[in-house]
């Protein structure tokens, strides 16, 4: 993952055109942003960029517009709310392409910013369109990627920009692919991944490219009462994929075969009502009611999770343990990321977690400053997991070889 270039490898920008693609895909209600993470993630990048002097011209998709335009997905309220939270003007141009745009960005400044507007508007960026891609590639000098949300998708602003201009990581980028080397490009040994969430079919390749990876692998939440009746043990009326036992037993066998400890709950959090506050008990394995549910990891289950962590040295963590939504049912996910977050802060752990669920479950926690790293990447963090090639990684890296 390192034979990317970095905005650091540019050069002189004095006065040339940054195409920079970030993602402003952010939540808006009544034309507000109300969650300006993803804007806040972008500020390092394009004040190393303005430092530089570089004019920068930010590119983002926003919505499914799917080639067509419409008003309620327009950028222009971002344009006011990232200018905010950068400390200086963004200018606004209604196009990403074209005369309009060319000349919008030929009146910055050095150091100015502008928001195109949203890329998805162009019915060729999610194809991968190559005359589009040289429509944009033409109102810039360099291309700088900073959104690896977007990083699995071979869009025209997340892929193949890089392949017409030199490219560049951002700084956010940067981070997160350092980061997710460490956590399984060349980790430190041992390695603990915690998967957890409601579904194994939502995980199955990433539970059997995990398991080759990584020396113990615990399951945790719903899918980990799928594991649990394949093994034999009572379930109740919890969820549970009983189609997928044989999944399940496909999974260990692999698990085995790689020398990889798979961690099931031990005792677990029993209750007859999926509601916060629900009567609830814990029992053993084997104790559960047809008329109970399983909502969480007990605390036997936590302490032998804790116990992994000491042996470990590097963690990545995605899905929490059990109904964390509901309290008291979140237990076992505040728990153990605790004790990851007490163990990482100590530098004795690298712990890296990602996923929207793992990311609301930490916060929830309130530990995840105290992580390695946390990806709010969602699909482009799972499939980082899963082992996939990434198209707008793998364009950086290919950019950046031919730049030596």
């Amino acid at each position: 993952m390192h034979n990317f270039k970095r905005i650091a490898d540019a050069g002189n920008l004095t006065g040339k055109v940054a195409l920079v693609r970030v993602d402003f895909n952010v939540p808006m209600e009544n034309g507000l942003v109300t969650d300006d993470t993803r804007l806040r993630a972008a500020v390092d990048t394009v004040q190393s960029l303005r430092t530089a002097g570089a004019k920068v011209a930010l590119l983002s998709h926003f919505g499914r517009p799917k080639g067509q335009r419409a008003a309620e997905l327009s950028l222009a309220p971002i344009a006011g709310a990232f200018a905010k939270v950068l400390g200086a003007n963004v200018s606004f141009v209604a196009d990403c392409k074209g005369e309009h745009a060319k000349k919008a960005i030929a009146d910055l400044k050095p150091a100015g910013v502008i928001l195109l507007e949203n890329t998805r508007f162009c019915k060729g960026e999610e194809k991968g369109d190559l005359e589009l891609a040289k429509e944009i590639a033409a109102l810039g000098n360099l291309y700088v990627n900073d959104a690896f949300s977007a990083a699995h998708r071979r869009h025209v602003t997340t892929a193949v920009l890089a392949e017409l201009l030199p490219a560049y990581a951002g700084i956010n980028m940067e981070e997160e692919l350092d980061a997710l080397d460490k956590a399984l490009g060349r980790p430190v040994r041992p390695v603990l991944a915690i998967v957890g969430g409601a579904k194994v079919s939502s995980k199955i390749e990433l539970l059997k490219h995990l398991v080759t990876r990584v020396d113990a692998l615990a399951i945790g939440g719903g899918m980990a009462n799928t594991f649990l009746f394949a093994r034999g043990h009572t379930v109740g009326k919890s969820l549970c994929e009983r189609d997928l036992i044989d999944t399940a037993k496909e999974i260990e066998a692999i698990a085995k075969a790689a020398r990889c400890d798979i961690l099931l709950p031990r005792d677990l959090v029993v209750a007859k009502e999926f509601k916060a506050n629900a009567a609830h008990r814990t029992c053993g394995l084997d104790e559960v009611s047809d008329d109970e549910m399983i909502l969480d990891a007990g605390p036997q289950s936590v302490a032998i999770l804790a116990a992994a962590m000491d042996v470990a040295r590097t963690l990545v963590w995605n899905g929490p343990m059990g109904a964390f939504e509901l309290e008291p049912f979140d237990n076992a996910t505040v728990s153990a990321a605790k004790a990851a977050a007490a163990r990482a802060k100590a530098g004795k752990l690298v712990a890296v977690a990602g996923g929207g669920d793992t990311v609301a479950a930490l916060h929830h926690a309130g530990v995840a400053q105290d992580f390695t790293f946390v990806s709010t990447a969602g699909g482009a963090f799972l499939e980082w997991m899963e082992g996939k090639e990434l198209p707008g990684v793998q364009a950086l890296i290919a950019s950046g070889n031919a730049l030596n």
